[in-house]
């Protein structure tokens, strides 16, 4: 069978290798389609430090079931089953374990990140990581973990229906945060540099979409909250302009919730932190309930699931594709590869 190889920096090939034997705890998955996610764009330029050289990248998976092992549960998958896989591990003794958030595991290893990926043409996983996702496309199973992410940062925000939510970057993360404010009642700000993105972030539920270099943005922002800020900020971009965009925008005794990574080390006026009384929260990953609440939102058929798929490429042009995408980042939302 094919996989995908990411060797060295902007080296990628494609291998041969021996189709997996699931072991008798695992699920064999065919797998149908493929996320590149950010980080794999990093690991192809060496700039994830967390990433194995060599690795096959992929966590963002749709996939059929093929087999099942011995020791699975029987009433729980088919043959034939369209799938996701929660990509995370957990060790269950660490801090982040015992208190019920596996999704930041100290000793946490993510598929095609710390151990090889779903990039071939199948893999074997253990079945506790396999979500049935009956009822979608395989496709559509491929965008699932993304948009979870997006929407965990929500449940980190704490975000109800009273509150007014600014989300800081319209990628695919980004989106899906917007989607989960929206479901849950609050009113939604989007802002980012790209006027496509923006109108797509309004017909996933924003209320408002913003371009935070306008000069009038910080007016045009305090006529829309009555002078007061937003209650919740989530910064999806990692930059320190939007860092500092979302300490500085947020209103008093207001939430701060991180996503991105920025590459460089981020400079804060501090007293805002004292002023304000700010809760600034990280976000990692996705839990098992973010995942399910995408899926529900998904088979309402309300997701726009070609609008948010840039591409679907061959695992051939995944060298082509990565290259692409780093000198057009701002015209990607996410790129499938299908097997």
């Amino acid at each position: 069978m094919k996989k995908i190889l990411i060797e060295d920096v902007e080296q990628v090939s494609i291998v041969e290798c021996e189709k997996p034997m699931p072991k008798p705890n695992e699920v064999l998955l065919k797998v149908g389609y493929v996320g590149f996610c950010g980080s794999d764009l990093n690991t192809y330029l060496g700039k994830n430090a967390l990433a194995i050289s060599p690795v096959v990248p992929g966590h963002e998976i749709g996939a059929i079931v093929e087999e099942i092992g011995a020791d699975v549960p029987k009433d729980l998958f088919h043959k034939g089953m369209h799938v996701t896989v929660n990509p995370y591990t957990a060790c269950g003794k660490c801090p982040s374990c015992r208190r019920r958030r596996p999704n930041t595991c100290r000793d946490n290893q993510t598929l095609g990140v710390q151990r090889h990926g779903a990039m071939q043409e199948y893999i074997a996983v253990p079945w506790e990581k396999v979500v049935e996702a009956e009822g979608l496309s395989v496709k559509e199973c491929a965008l699932i973990e993304p948009m979870s992410v997006g929407f965990h940062a929500v449940a980190r925000g704490e975000v109800t229906d009273i509150d007014t939510v600014m989300v800081i970057g319209c990628g695919m993360i980004g989106l899906g945060a917007i989607v989960r404010a929206a479901l849950r009642g609050a009113k939604v700000i989007a802002v980012d540099l790209d006027e496509k993105k923006l109108e797509l972030a309004k017909h996933l539920g924003a209320a408002y979409g913003l371009d935070s270099t306008k000069e009038d943005f910080h007016d045009r922002l305090m006529e829309i909250t009555g002078g007061d800020g937003p209650d919740v900020v989530i910064e999806a971009v990692g930059a320190p302009f939007t860092y500092n965009l979302a300490v500085n925008e947020v209103s008093f005794a207001g939430r701060v919730v991180c996503i991105g990574y920025s590459p460089v080390p981020v400079t804060f006026q501090t007293k805002l932190f004292v002023q304000k009384e700010l809760d600034i929260r990280g976000s990692r990953n996705a839990l098992p309930e973010d995942f399910k609440a995408v899926k529900e939102y998904m088979k309402r058929g309300t997701c726009p699931v070609d609008a948010l798929i840039s591409a679907i490429v061959r695992p051939e042009q995944a060298a082509e594709i990565l290259s692409y995408w780093n000198e057009h980042r701002g015209d990607v939302f996410r790129i499938l590869v299908e097997f």
